[in-house]
């Protein structure tokens, strides 16, 4: 500690960026408390939208396998082929106690059998429960990716604030106040040198 002034100054000065560090700490271990609890509610989500894409996935290839057979794979590609509009993916955001996470919005995933363009005629039904099958797994693949990312972000944060918090508890509060008690004890000495000092030249002067 010998680069430390032992002022007066510097003392009051420590004092303030303890307590500023001491009430960054308490904030920024609120933050994140709060955002493992966001987390964890995410993750609910997360085990469920899972669920529901592999659930969906193993639907559309059960459904594809089965308009193979009946359709052939040429007119399984035919009917695909004939789409005439793609989905569209709105991108925004949204915030989560700081953290911005994805929200994605789709449209046109699922259609009716007459905005798919094959026709109904010349096709059997499995080619509509195939395309409703597929068009479930869209909605899923999306929503699968808004969750994870969101997830991901999260964590993120989270140990992000993590290591803000350990580094104002372990090492930077600590080292403030190790800075201050040294301070003190410094003045401290000074003013009793001080005293012992004032003391001798008075003794002197009425001898």
């Amino acid at each position: 500690m010998a680069d430390i002034k032992p002022t007066r100054s510097e003392f009051i000065d420590t004092k303030r960026k303890i307590k500023l560090s001491q009430n960054g700490y308490k904030i920024l271990k609120m933050k994140r408390d709060g955002l493992i609890m966001e987390f964890f509610k995410i993750l609910e989500q997360a085990r469920d939208t899972r669920g529901a894409l592999m659930t969906n996935y193993q639907r559309a290839q059960e459904m594809m396998a089965i308009a193979n057979t009946i359709e052939g794979s040429i007119g399984v590609k035919a009917a695909a082929f004939s789409v005439r509009e793609n989905p569209e993916i709105t991108l925004k955001s949204k915030n989560i106690m700081g953290v911005v996470v994805p929200e994605i919005e789709s449209s046109q995933v699922r259609k009716g059998i007459a905005d798919r363009g094959y026709g109904v005629i010349g096709t059997t039904p499995v080619i509509d429960d195939t395309a409703k099958a597929f068009e479930e797994l869209v909605e899923a693949i999306i929503k699968s990716a808004e969750i994870e990312t969101t997830m991901k972000r999260l964590l993120n944060e989270i140990e992000s604030t993590k290591r803000r918090v350990n580094a104002l508890e372990f090492k930077v509060i600590p080292n403030l106040i190790s800075t201050r008690d040294f301070i003190k004890m410094r003045l401290d000495e000074m003013e009793r040198e001080e005293l012992f000092r004032l003391k001798k030249i008075k003794a002197r002067t009425q001898a």
